[in-house]
């Protein structure tokens, strides 16, 4: 019960840095178990954050970099301009990240500081961010910081400086103009790579080294120009950045590219190094023309598979086989036409293969084979079993004999068999050298890299970014590589996972899903400083955990750990009250309990209290100048009858009458006597009791879709789907928020109350991303509910298009509900029974219109199976739950519109109807189209289930009730 713990312990949350414990119900659930890595929580649109830091993190020469990142006094004091203040207070938040990631006690930390730092440069405090621009800003950031440790910023400085050395390399532009070459030498940090038209990482590489040669419009030898480029100098970490997202002008917005992209986790750089400048022009030379001849041979074997002159082209062996095949068909000197034997042929029998018919027919008397078994005299429909690469089916009834020559000699024959059986052998010959030689070649193709002179410069995959989604969202997180343990990880905010190579591929190569590596961060192999653990310098041994931190950073994280151990003991101290004191109140009486019940007192905040006390003593003079007559008596169901100020701020009656604000007034009212000798703030703790244990049993109550409590409030929704504590508990405080409690003094009092426990309630504390999630679904659960309750009075009333057009939406939308529950949404056996009948009806509707034949009829069943009939089956044949019930429905529609095509009708009719009939038949290809229905009132829609009780009785009663 977090929320309750904070409104009983409002003065200890307020610290500057509160440490919210994320959504999880129990505190061994934050607990950092043994040695296991510490995850980065989101806070709102931040697993860009995460992924980048923990990848650097990850990486012990960075890591010891920003630990051990220090700036005397008198550089302090220096430091005036606004770029380096913020690099210097990002610098000092990273490494109290960085230290937390090292010893703290937590599974998670809160990376808020650095966060907001981060969003104030970005002007931004929403919008999710690139990978790649936050690396770039990141690096930036830390290049400047490190350059003041420096003391100097002259071009030697820089060199010196840690974050280039690590990140930053050097690479030559050369080009080629005229016989001329051009060098020029560039720093560069992440390298950007092009993933189109590539297919793995070295074809991207290749890309981005060399461009293609242009011939020279001014030259009258055709000199040609082209641009290379090299790597001079590699950076201990090499990072690439994958340009998989473009932006599409047609739309006017980016697209995200999911092509598949492969990389090693080993890649050789030497091919890209400028000393080894003529060894690669030699090797991409003899690459050049291997795949030169490759193309050739491809285009050989292309020619094979693809024979003839005209438009439709086959394999060449086939054809052979064809031929052979026509020829040795025993031969007719009877035309087809006038051949007798059509009306007495029989077709193959039943269930039979062809291959077996044939054996039968020759083993009947009269049936002779040749002394070469390829021609048996058979009947002049059945031919010699002659395997073939093809299925053969059998004939249907009507079907003519196999054609076949009219007339042949044995001579000839023989000659044809001959002739073609040696050209299909030379053909099938032909085309397996072929493939042969490619095999080969592309296996030299594959080696040509591969020889020792060209492997000297191994960078083994550190870590790799993935991002999910689509170019305007999506989420990241990153997979990183063990080195200690040998084994992949994955970092996913506060879940972090032992992986594989295998998921990794599958997540980051792209091509399958809509996830794909963003950016792959390579180390060098040669260099085993960068992965190396820090030591002791007198005693040698490998330093874990704390004893790894400064002596600064060590006692920010006791202390911090400090903190947290106490939190645990007052989590554990308060949960254990707070069940104590629900069993009271679940078996207490309506009347408010003795004061003496044992609950706790609430810890009061001395500026909050003196900001309220100022609030009363400004609002006092105006509630001494009302008077009786200022004062009317309302009376609320459920409730009972208050008095409600004349000038009560906000008051609305349709809201007062709402399950959810009779709930909070009746809590309230129980909460009387704790109030009047307590105070406000004891007074909403004990409403907010009754309240809470009210909802909680109202949650586990069987009921009826006319009697459904998820209707009532948005907390039954919440119980019965398990949503988490803070969710739960800062929906039931925002209830006493409310305006329109501001009727009476009681009610003023603790409104206020309940406003002030809300603002201590920080963006740390809450997700509000799932906070509102949780929202978000429920008003989509309302909607539905009120979908099928529109539906349903149309249909009472027999206007079934504009039902149907309900019902259609309510099932859409109840289906993404139901995927994460069965209580998140309705039960859609209830929604699919009256769009089934509605559907039907509709059809039957638009069906004799049409077949009347009359133009504007016509037009009318044409413009019904437009707009909701054939959408609402065409999202039906995408359901895979979809029922049997259903499922015959559908087929009914079809069947029905097929028979139609026997009718008698004119020419325009019968082309209406094949422009129709494909549509209702098959919408896979087809965009669904469905008419948005009117839009719905949900906030104020309290008599929801009286209205479907009405509904349904005068359905089932066939009279129409109207609940006013």
């Amino acid at each position: 019960m977090v929320l309750m713990v904070l409104m009983e312990n409002a003065a200890r949350m307020k610290r500057k840095r509160c440490e919210a414990q994320s959504d999880m119900c129990s505190p061994a659930d934050w607990i950092r178990q043994d040695d296991w890595p510490v995850g980065i929580r989101n806070v709102g649109n931040t697993c860009w954050f995460s992924a980048v830091i923990q990848s650097l993190f990850h990486l012990p020469v960075f890591r010891r970099l920003v630990l051990s990142y220090h700036l005397s006094e008198r550089m302090l004091e220096k430091c005036k301009s606004h770029s380096d203040k913020r690099n210097i207070a990002f610098m000092q938040e990273l490494r109290c990240l960085f230290a937390l990631m090292v010893g703290s006690t937590r599974r998670f930390v809160d990376p808020s500081a650095a966060v907001e730092l981060l969003r104030d440069a970005f002007r931004t405090s929403e919008a999710q961010q690139d990978v790649s621009e936050f690396s770039h800003k990141l690096l930036d950031w830390l290049e400047d910081a490190f350059q003041l440790a420096a003391k100097g910023n002259n071009t030697e400085d820089k060199q010196h400086n840690p974050m280039v050395q690590l990140f930053y390399g050097t690479f030559v532009t050369e080009r080629r103009l005229e016989g001329k070459t051009l060098c020029n030498i560039e720093q560069f940090g992440q390298y950007p790579l092009q993933v189109n038209g590539f297919s793995n990482l070295d074809e991207c590489l290749e890309g981005a080294m060399v461009e293609k040669e242009i011939e020279s419009l001014h030259s009258d030898n055709g000199v040609t120009s082209g641009r290379e480029r090299w790597f001079k100098k590699l950076p201990p970490v090499l990072t690439f950045e994958l340009s998989r997202f473009e932006f599409n002008t047609q739309l006017g917005r980016p697209e995200k590219i999911h092509k598949k992209l492969e990389f090693p986790q080993i890649i050789y750089m030497d091919r890209y190094l400028h000393k080894n400048l003529e060894q690669t022009h030699e090797r991409r030379g003899e690459v050049k023309k291997l795949k030169e001849q490759l193309a050739v041979l491809q285009q050989k074997v292309e020619c094979y598979k693809n024979y003839g002159s005209g438009p439709t082209k086959y394999p060449l062996a086939d054809m052979l086989q064809f031929v052979l095949e026509f020829a040795t068909t025993k031969p007719t000197s009877v035309s087809p036409t006038e051949d007798p034997r059509l009306a007495a042929s029989s077709p193959t029998p039943t269930g039979l293969p062809l291959s077996e018919t044939i054996s039968k027919d020759t083993s009947e008397p009269g049936v002779t084979d040749s002394s070469e078994g390829l021609v048996s005299s058979v009947s002049s429909c059945q031919r010699t079993p002659i395997y073939k690469p093809f299925t053969q089916c059998r004939y249907p009834i009507d079907c003519p004999p196999h054609p076949a020559p009219h007339s042949i000699t044995e001579e000839e024959l023989h000659f044809v068999k001959t002739c073609l059986q040696r050209w299909r052998t030379e053909v099938e010959n032909d085309i397996n050298e072929l493939k042969a030689s490619i095999d080969r070649l592309s296996q030299t193709l594959e080696g040509m890299y591969s020889d020792n002179s060209l492997c000297q410069v191994p960078y083994r995959l550190h870590a790799v970014l993935v991002h999910e989604g689509q170019a305007s969202a999506g989420h990241y997180w990153a997979y990183i590589y063990d080195h200690a343990n040998q084994r992949w990880m994955k970092y996913n905010d506060v879940s972090i996972t032992e992986s594989s190579w295998d998921e990794l591929e599958r997540d980051s190569f792209g091509g399958m899903t809509n996830a794909s590596a963003y950016c792959l961060m390579y180390i060098d192999d040669r260099l085993p400083h960068l992965i190396t653990e820090d030591t002791d310098d007198e005693t040698g041994q490998v330093l874990h955990g704390m004893d790894s931190l400064p002596a600064v950073l060590r006692r920010y994280v006791q202390e911090d750990n400090r903190w947290f151990q106490q939190e645990l003991s007052e989590w554990e101290e308060q949960f254990c009250q707070t069940a104590t004191a629900q069993e009271e109140f679940t078996t207490a009486s309506a009347e408010p309990p003795n004061p003496t019940n044992g609950e706790p007192e609430a810890s009061r905040d001395a500026p909050e209290a003196e900001q309220r006390d100022e609030e009363q003593q400004q609002e006092a003079p105006a509630r001494q100048r009302q008077t009786e007559n200022e004062v009317s008596e309302v009376e609320i169901p459920n409730v009972g009858r208050i008095m409600v100020r004349a000038d009560a701020d906000g008051y609305n009656e349709e809201m007062m009458l709402t399950p959810a604000m009779q709930g909070v007034i009746l809590a309230i009212a129980k909460a009387r006597q704790t109030f009047d000798k307590e105070g406000p703030e004891a007074g909403l703790i004990k409403a907010f009791h009754e309240e809470y244990s009210r909802l909680y049993e109202l949650s586990q109550e069987e009921a009826t879709p006319q009697e459904d409590a998820r209707l009532q409030h948005a907390l039954v929704y919440f119980f019965q789907n398990k949503a988490p504590k803070r969710v739960i508990e800062r929906t039931l405080l925002e209830q006493f928020t409310d305006r329109n409690l501001s009727f009476d003094e009681r009610a003023i009092s603790i409104m206020r109350e309940a406003r002030a426990k809300l603002r201590l309630i920080k963006p740390e504390d809450m997700d509000m991303d799932e906070y509102l999630q949780w929202h978000d679904d429920y008003r989509l659960f309302r909607t539905v509910f009120v979908y099928l309750l529109n539906g349903l009075e149309h249909y009472q009333h027999g206007k079934m298009r504009e039902a149907l057009n309900y019902l259609t939406h309510a099932y859409e939308t109840n289906g993404s509900l139901l995927k994460n529950g069965d209580k998140r949404g309705v039960d859609k056996s209830l929604i699919a029974v009256y769009r089934r009948k509605c559907l039907t009806a509709l059809n039957d509707s638009a069906s004799r219109l049409f077949c009347s034949g009359e133009e504007g009829k016509v037009e009318e069943g044409v413009a019904i199976m437009d707009e909701v009939v054939i959408p609402c089956l065409h999202l039906m044949s995408r359901d895979s739950s979809l029922s049997q019930e259903d499922r015959d429905a559908m087929e009914s529609i079809r069947s029905h519109w097929c028979c139609c095509l026997g009718r008698d009708m004119d020419d325009s009719l019968q082309v209406k109807l094949g422009e129709l009939l494909p549509r209702v038949l098959d919408g896979s290809t087809e965009t669904v189209v469905l008419k948005d229905p009117p839009k719905v009132h949900v906030n104020q829609a309290h008599d929801l289930c009286s209205r479907l009780a009405a509904v349904m009785e005068s359905i089932h009663n066939t009279s129409v009730v109207i609940v006013k």
